[in-house]
């Protein structure tokens, strides 16, 4: 098939998103379709994206003319998909309130060419600007959604939102990220994140790996390890990820609470530098005020790195399966003890991370669920 995948950004420090549209498309292209992404230039990652192109997928950036709050407009697309979208089986559209969803929609309903629309947790209008976003749903979105062939949830917390948002249950499909665990076979030995950022062996390792952004609550990690340090001596808060907006109200936090010697700020991680993080980590905590499916959580556990989220994460459900206590409100007060709780106990540390790293293995290879998706294609 030849398929068309659509995102509006090209970076993966905007995270799961990007990634997810990625290592789909990579692994469609290894089961012989032609895939080519359609993006813009805003932050624009050439070098990411020469990476993919490698693998003989296309990935074509159109100027972003304007962007208001990320909405960003690229007037461009219009011609190209004029000239190009029906040579297309399939459309795959990538988060739900973008200007690059309203052309393709317009498009594939002219050529009469079927799409299917991936939200990743952006449907209900929710957290920032939400009066834009219910304009948005007026003007284009409930049209975005009305015309969809079939709408992908990650959960079935994101079904439920597609429900709320008039969306037939005949037409939402539950499939979660997945993660290719080939890459998590070799890792690497433990300890090197810590000599490189010279942690010594008997510090404990409290690691939060993502979007340094409001929503993520890293500000509620911050207070909860504040407090964790009135407590116990010899911790260490490592914040890895790239700014989007926050960081430098969080670096004043931890001014403020004085505990500058004790949080590490690496900066965003990839790759084999990611990898030695969750590997030397003794616990991993995702604060996030709202989240939808963080692959994030599916890394920690690849490296059989224990996992504690709040409940606003829609894979808290899946993170019950592995400690029931691994799940905590947005407050830093149940925070800190569910983080002393692991820290004082290795063998729990290590019996759960373990049935995270199964849990991973049994129900989040990406090859099986892309050939979900794959009939999903095929179908409709």
């Amino acid at each position: 098939m030849k398929i068309l995948q659509v995102i509006s950004y090209f970076n993966p420090k905007f995270g799961g998103d990007i990634n997810i549209c990625t290592n789909l498309s990579k692994q469609l292209a290894k089961r012989n379709h032609e895939v080519t992404i359609i993006t813009t230039d805003f932050s624009f990652d050439l070098q990411y994206a020469d990476m993919i192109r490698s693998e003989g997928i296309m990935v074509i950036p159109f100027p972003c003319v304007a962007n208001f709050g990320r909405f960003i407009y690229s007037p461009s697309i219009k011609t190209w998909l004029e000239k190009n979208l029906m040579e297309f089986d399939v459309i795959h559209i990538h988060n739900y309130r973008s200007h690059q969803n309203v052309a393709v929609r317009s498009f594939a309903m002219r050529y009469k060419i079927p799409y299917i629309l991936q939200a990743h947790g952006t449907v209900l209008p929710l957290f920032e600007k939400l009066i834009l976003k219910k304009c948005f749903d007026v003007i284009w979105g409930n049209k975005i959604l009305k015309n969809a062939a079939i709408c992908v949830a990650l959960t079935k917390t994101e079904s439920d939102q597609y429900e709320k948002m008039g969306v037939p249950e005949k037409k939402i499909v539950i499939i979660p990220n997945g993660i290719d665990i080939s890459q998590y076979e070799d890792l690497p030995l433990r300890g090197q994140f810590r000599s490189k950022y010279q942690i010594p062996e008997n510090v404990r390792i409290i690691l939060f790996l993502g979007r340094i952004h409001k929503i993520k609550g890293i500000d509620l990690l911050v207070s909860a390890f504040s407090q964790l340090c009135s407590q116990v001596r010899d911790v260490k808060l490592v914040i890895a990820g790239p700014d989007d907006g926050s960081l430098s109200q969080i670096q004043q936090q931890i001014r403020e609470l004085q505990i500058e010697n004790d949080v590490l700020y690496t900066g965003p991680l990839y790759g084999k530098d990611k990898l030695e993080a969750y590997i030397d980590a003794d616990v991993f905590v995702l604060p996030s005020r709202y989240e939808a499916f963080p692959n994030t959580i599916l890394e920690a556990w690849a490296c059989g790195t224990p996992v504690i989220a709040t409940k606003n994460c829609s894979i808290s459900d899946v993170i019950r399966d592995t400690e029931e206590s691994a799940v905590v409100d947005c407050d830093p007060v149940q925070m800190k003890e569910k983080i002393l709780d692991l820290l004082s106990n290795e063998e729990k540390r290590k019996k759960i991370g373990m049935k995270g790293k199964k849990l991973v293995q049994d129900n989040f290879e990406i090859t099986k669920l892309v050939q979900k998706i794959e009939g999903i294609y095929e179908t409709i």
